[in-house]
């Protein structure tokens, strides 16, 4: 009794040192965020702004044009999201249900293609979109988050699409239901909390995403919030970390708005599943 109480001690123990080490630099960025010239060049500096300020959001909003960033990494993470989802949930059905060389190749692939660094893509990427006719725009950087996700959102449905009883398959087949029928119908509502996951994933993913938005996107009409933030560090090196820590924090802000309200529904639909009726 006393080495299980000590483990679960620990455990929570582990768990609160790793939420605040996540929650540290958030905090300092938003302590940042708000802090007058005058603070942030203080040699002893404070956790909590003596003399809070919204005048680096106003100069963050007015040196960059942050609004329509944002709207382009919404329309880009959106797009990813959506594409990605529709494209990977067939195929995770077929990865999980038919067993074959064919299948344990394209697993295997997916796995491999996850170790891949960035670096080795871009080129290949940017010859196909260049001869598209899509460098420089939000869609063809729709395109590249789509490809760079598919392998990861292929992963995790097929794990999810595997926890679904073939019985109940079995049973609408008995019914007459074809396989996209039974796919639609049957699998799909019971997949929702994995398809809204893999959404999840694919969105955060390509909203923070920098190193395609940099190489693709030149027109600074066209650049994401990521893109955008680094100009707020000059020529030299020196930023301006006041206005930076201001558009910073804004940027964060949708990615954690989206897990707050989609986390519950996970939850929900999973402990929906568990329980019988």
């Amino acid at each position: 009794m006393k080495t299980s109480t000590g483990a679960r001690a620990g455990q929570y123990a582990a768990l609160l040192a790793y939420l605040v080490f996540l929650a540290l630099p958030f905090l300092w960025l938003i302590s940042i965020a708000f802090k007058p010239p005058r603070e942030l060049a203080s040699l002893h500096p404070t956790w909590i702004p003596e003399n809070p300020t919204l005048d680096n959001f106003r100069q963050a909003f007015d040196e960059q044009p942050l609004l329509r960033a944002g709207l382009n990494s919404l329309v880009a993470a959106l797009g990813a999201a959506v594409i990605a989802v529709l494209i990977a949930t067939p195929m995770a059905y077929v990865m999980a249900r038919r067993r074959g060389r064919l299948t344990k190749t394209a697993t295997g692939w997916v796995v491999v293609s996850q170790a891949f660094p960035f670096v080795l893509l871009i080129i290949p990427l940017f010859l196909v979109l260049k001869n598209l006719g899509l460098i420089n725009s939000v869609a063809g950087l729709v395109m590249v988050y789509v490809v760079w996700s598919l392998p990861f959102a292929l992963w995790m449905l097929a794990g999810y699409v595997r926890a679904v009883p073939r019985e109940l398959e079995e049973a609408a087949a008995v019914d007459g239901a074809g396989r996209l029928r039974t796919l639609v119908s049957v699998t799909a509502p019971l997949l929702a909390p994995g398809i809204v996951a893999t959404a999840l994933f694919a969105f955060i993913t390509a909203w923070n995403e920098f190193f395609f938005a940099l190489v693709l996107l030149k027109t600074p009409e066209k650049q994401t919030l990521p893109v955008i933030l680094t100009h707020f560090i000059g020529a030299e090196g020196v930023a301006d970390l006041g206005p930076l820590a201001a558009a910073a924090f804004l940027a964060t802000l949708p990615s954690l708005v989206v897990f707050a309200l989609i986390q519950r529904r996970i939850t929900g639909g999973m402990l929906a599943g568990a329980v019988k009726s």
